[in-house]
C-alpha cells in the first residue's frame, strides 16, 4: 500500500508509518502531488495541503485520506464521499499542546511580554510605558468547548480566572463538570476579558469575529485564535486594534498561510506565531 504524506509530522510518527513493512510511505511535505497522487492509496495532510476535487481526480487509487488534526475543512468532502473514499482526523490528538500554546499567547498579551523584549533588547528601560494585567478574576470567554476549550479552560482556572463559554452542541452538564458557565455568544462577547477561539470551521463560525461581533465585545478586549484563521474577518479585527476597542491578539492561524499582506500580523498589538 501506497501512502502519501503531504505535510510535515512529526519524526516519530513517521517512523511508525515506515515501521509497517508492506507499507510504502512517501514523504513529501511541501511539494507537488501531482506524479506521486496518482498510484496513491493512501494520503495524510495537516493544513497546508488542500485536498480538492481536482487533486482527488488524479488519484484513481485513493481510498482513505487522515488529516493529522482537528477538522477536515481542508478536504472536500463531497467529493471525497462520492468517489467512496474515507475521510479521518484525530480529534484531541493535539488539545494539550494548542491549550497550553493558548494559554502562553494570553499570558504574553497580558504582560506585554514581547513589547518589553524588544525594548530592552534597544537598551530602553521603561518598566512603567508597559503596564500589563493579572489574569486573577478575570473572565476568560471560550468560543468552542470541545477537546482543546476544556483543556484551556482547566489551565486558565488554574490562574483563578473565570471562565464562560459559547458552544450550542455542548450540553450543560458537561460544561457544569468542568466548572464552565455555558453562555449565549453575545454575553460571552461583553463579559469577557480574554477571547479565546476554539470551534471548527463551518458557514455558521466563518467570519464569526467580524465588525459586528466585535462591537458587542467588552472595550479593551484581548483575542486569541489557535483554531482556525476563517474564524476572523481580519480587516474587522485590525480596525478594532487600531481604534483600541480591541486592546491586543495573538494569532496562531491565519485566512491565508502564510499570510500575505502583514498589516495585521505586523500590528504592534498583535503577537503572530505559526
Amino acid at each position: 500500500m501506497k501512502i502519501v504524506v503531504a505535510d510535515s509530522i512529526s519524526e516519530s510518527a513517521l517512523e511508525a508509518l515506515k515501521s509497517q513493512p508492506t507499507w510504502q510511505i512517501v514523504y513529501l511535505p511541501g511539494g507537488s502531488l501531482a506524479d506521486v497522487i496518482r498510484d496513491a492509496d493512501a494520503l495524510i495532510v495537516r493544513s497546508a495541503t488542500k485536498v480538492t476535487a481536482e487533486l482527488l481526480a488524479r488519484a484513481p487509487r485513493l481510498r482513505a485520506i487522515g488529516r493529522a488534526g482537528v477538522g477536515v475543512d481542508n478536504v472536500d468532502l463531497d467529493a471525497a464521499t462520492k468517489r467512496g473514499i474515507v475521510v479521518m482526523n484525530t480529534p484531541g490528538g493535539n488539545a494539550v499542546s494548542v491549550a497550553e500554546h493558548t494559554l502562553a499567547l494570553i499570558l504574553a498579551l497580558a504582560r506585554r511580554l514581547p513589547q518589553a523584549d524588544s525594548l530592552l533588547k534597544k537598551g530602553a528601560w521603561e518598566k512603567k510605558k508597559l503596564l500589563g494585567v493579572e489574569l486573577r478574576s478575570k473572565t476568560l470567554g471560550l468560543i468552542g468547548l470541545g477537546k482543546v476549550g476544556i483543556e484551556v479552560a482547566r489551565l486558565a482556572q488554574a490562574f483563578a480566572m473565570d471562565v464562560l463559554a459559547y458552544d450550542p452542541y455542548v450540553s450543560s452538564m458537561l460544561a457544569s463538570e468542568q466548572d464552565v458557565k455555558l453562555a449565549p455568544l453575545e454575553e460571552v462577547l461583553k463579559t469577557s476579558d480574554f477571547i479565546s477561539l476554539h470551534a471548527s470551521l463551518t458557514p455558521e463560525t466563518h467570519h464569526l469575529v467580524n465588525a459586528r461581533t466585535l462591537a458587542l465585545a467588552k472595550p479593551g478586549v484581548r483575542i486569541v485564535n489557535c483554531a482556525r484563521g476563517e474564524l476572523i474577518h481580519e480587516g474587522d479585527l485590525l480596525r478594532a486594534l487600531e481604534s483600541g476597542h480591541v486592546a491586543g491578539a495573538g494569532l496562531d492561524v491565519f485566512e491565508t498561510e502564510p499570510p500575505r499582506d502583514l498589516k495585521l500580523a505586523s500590528h504592534p498589538n498583535v503577537i503572530a506565531t505559526w
